[in-house]
């Protein structure tokens, strides 16, 4: 036995959930309005090169940082 939902109708009747495909990006629209919209405006694409070099620059900012505590006694 499965539990059915049931959906307001425009003329106020109640009618049941069609049954959905098992894609998941269905679960992420309306069924009122249609397609939500994933993007994001404000936000620009990042170069994948820079943002691998931003990730290595970290990296080895930490790395020098850990070195020279040790080398300094700080650590120790």
């Amino acid at each position: 036995m499965t539990l059915k939902l049931y959906r307001p109708t425009p003329d106020g009747q109640m009618e049941p959930s069609p049954v959905e495909a098992r894609d998941y990006r269905r679960q992420l629209r309306s069924r009122r309005w249609g397609a939500a919209a994933l993007e994001n405006p404000e936000v620009g694409k990042t170069n994948p090169a820079i943002a691998v070099l931003f990730i290595v620059a970290l990296l080895a900012l930490t790395f020098l940082l850990l070195v020279a505590g040790y080398a300094s006694g700080f650590w120790g």
